[in-house]
């Protein structure tokens, strides 16, 4: 895969958050291989977080068939989640 096409979506990511006032947009994690990855956005409601980002990665083909975990509090075992895969 062509990194130009996560660096763009990270761009359009950052844009929906920041114009929804949902969070931030924290960074990313990939594989050497570029075959799997994790992008990471944090705000105080993930309902909300989700709702300003899931235009955007329902648009990207690369991001067809990913998760996406939302979580409800702290990250830690016990923290309420959600995973919802993107169609």
């Amino acid at each position: 895969m062509n990194l130009q096409h996560v660096y763009a979506l990270e761009d359009l990511l950052r844009i929906a958050i920041s114009d929804a006032s949902a969070g931030e947009y924290d960074g990313r994690e990939m594989a050497g291989d570029c075959s799997d990855g994790n992008l990471y956005m944090y705000g105080p409601d993930a309902e909300a977080l989700y709702r300003a980002i899931s235009p955007v990665l329902a648009a990207c083909p690369f991001m067809h068939g990913a998760t996406v975990t939302l979580r409800f509090g702290p990250p830690k075992r016990k923290t309420p989640k959600r995973v919802i895969q993107i169609l």
